[in-house]
């Protein structure tokens, strides 16, 4: 019984969680992490203020567990490669998963896109070990790749930052992306030709075989 009730409890407190996360990122994205305020987070979850500081202890605990969620989400979008892994097939499936996250979460990445403009003044030291770790390890594979002439020999961080700027670019400017379209939103349909587009420009300027 006593393990039932602990896990019982276990599952209410992450769900109050998640909905609390999910609120806050609508505002900070709307706000900013300066702007937002504790009340309209609380408002948007439908909890009351006193739940979200029994849950967290303050706006930027809410904030940095927003960005850590926004960071694993994205990172884990690649998935567990290995060197043995098809450098095509490997980094296909990151691109469309990076650009499907910017079409259901644009909101997320309005919020790091903010956080890093500003300096990244709350979660420096995630993205300085947390991120540089991660970078890191894909740094490897990607040699290996490029030791086994299944790429071109560039500079993986660098390849990075470009699938990171093309594909959250979809979010971030999405105002201006839609008024070229002409259109009131970047629909399905618009995604899929992106990500062809995308992978294809990136894929082909790697010489991944």
């Amino acid at each position: 019984m006593v393990s039932l009730a602990y896990s019982s409890g276990t599952r209410i407190r992450d769900e109050k969680k998640a909905v609390i996360l999910k609120a806050a990122e609508k505002i900070f994205a709307q706000r900013g992490f300066g702007g937002a305020r504790l009340s309209e987070i609380s408002a948007e979850a439908g909890l009351p203020k006193a739940n979200l500081l029994y849950y967290f202890h303050s706006k930027e605990e809410i904030y940095r567990s927003v960005c850590q969620d926004i960071l694993e989400n994205w990172l884990g979008a690649l998935g567990d490669i290995s060197a043995e892994d098809k450098p095509d097939d490997a980094l296909r499936r990151y691109i469309e998963a990076k650009l499907e996250l910017s079409r259901i979460r644009p909101n997320a990445s309005k919020v790091f896109a903010m956080e890093i403009i500003s300096g990244a003044p709350v979660i420096s030291d995630y993205l300085r070990r947390d991120l540089k770790k991660w970078v890191d390890n894909q740094v490897e594979v990607f040699n290996a790749w490029q030791e086994r002439g299944e790429m071109r020999s560039v500079s993986p961080r660098h390849v990075l930052f470009i699938i990171w700027a093309a594909t959250q670019t979809y979010a971030d400017f999405e105002a201006q992306i839609t008024a070229v379209l002409g259109s009131d939103s970047i629909d399905f349909d618009e995604h899929v030709v992106a990500a062809e587009t995308v992978t294809g420009i990136i894929l082909r300027g790697l010489g991944t075989r």
